[in-house]
């Protein structure tokens, strides 16, 4: 049996509480939206629905691959929500967001793995929101670049798709994705001229050497943007957690990835994919 690794003292979270998180929740279960924030167990819940903002998840709630890092339900998916583009803008709108995050599930069971319905998404925003930046976390569409253009063709304005490990750890972890596939995703992202972002965790046995590397696979590449927090096992039958990084060693990682080149990181223990995004559009 695994030995449980005790957290440290400043992984310990209290969830903030006021008017606006309590409104942000209002919205987000009258509108029967689905977000990475409840669905991923983030950390930062409370602090960015104190403030107003929410990741939202599109594409449903079940996702198609069954990744040994990640909480969100995996099996076969309902079809999806045609209302859904229509919502998620119309809850932007009553939320009063400035800089939208929207990330979906896989969608590996549709022909176009869901691009279309991304597409419609980010249209909705545009038209009822049309002051709103806007944010994508997308999936690697199987590689497919017809897809990753139709999303490129939307304009939004950043978009991430993360790598979410080291290469010798990708195969043990990702359940269908490869890493020279999310590295060909950032590359067909940044040489259209729309800024890359891309994301991963550590704590997962990966060595500093091989966190540089893919530092350096992602800067030849294209990608600007780099967010680094550690990984937190959602269950026990989750991948376990191998180490908790220390602070200091998140800023030796930002150090080090803005002496690479990267015009923009976040690195710290409760960092995710869209903390703080709305400084990364600046």
């Amino acid at each position: 049996m695994q030995k449980k690794i005790r957290k440290p003292s400043w992984l310990k979270i209290s969830i903030a509480s006021n008017d606006r998180y309590s409104h942000t929740k209002k919205i987000v279960d009258t509108h029967s939206l689905h977000t990475i924030c409840t669905s991923g167990r983030c950390p930062n819940l409370g602090e960015c629905w104190a403030k107003g903002t929410a990741t939202f998840m599109i594409g449903g709630e079940i996702c198609t691959r069954n990744c040994k890092f990640c909480n969100t339900k995996s099996g076969k998916p309902l079809p999806l929500n045609q209302l859904e583009p229509k919502n998620i803008a119309q809850s932007i709108a009553l939320m009063k967001i400035e800089h939208a995050v929207i990330t979906s599930v896989d969608r590996d069971d549709l022909p176009d793995y869901g691009s279309n319905h991304w597409v419609d998404t980010i249209i909705a925003i545009k038209q009822q929101n049309p002051k709103t930046t806007i944010e994508v976390l997308i999936p690697d569409f199987q590689g497919d670049k017809d897809c990753i253009n139709r999303i490129i063709e939307a304009k939004p304005h950043i978009i991430s798709h993360n790598m979410e490990t080291v290469r010798r750890i990708t195969p043990l972890v990702r359940s269908v994705a490869t890493y020279d596939t999310s590295l060909n995703v950032i590359k067909q992202i940044a040489d259209s001229g729309i800024p890359a972002k891309s994301g991963i965790m550590v704590g997962l046995n990966e060595t500093v050497a091989e966190v540089e590397q893919l530092m350096d696979d992602l800067i030849a590449v294209g990608c600007s943007i780099l967010t680094i927090g550690q990984y937190l096992q959602p269950s026990r039958k989750h991948y376990p957690v191998s180490e908790y990084i220390t602070p200091e060693q998140f800023e030796d990682y930002k150090a080090t990835a803005l002496r690479k080149g990267f015009r923009s990181v976040e690195s710290g223990p409760l960092v995710r994919s869209s903390y703080h995004a709305e400084r990364h559009i600046r």
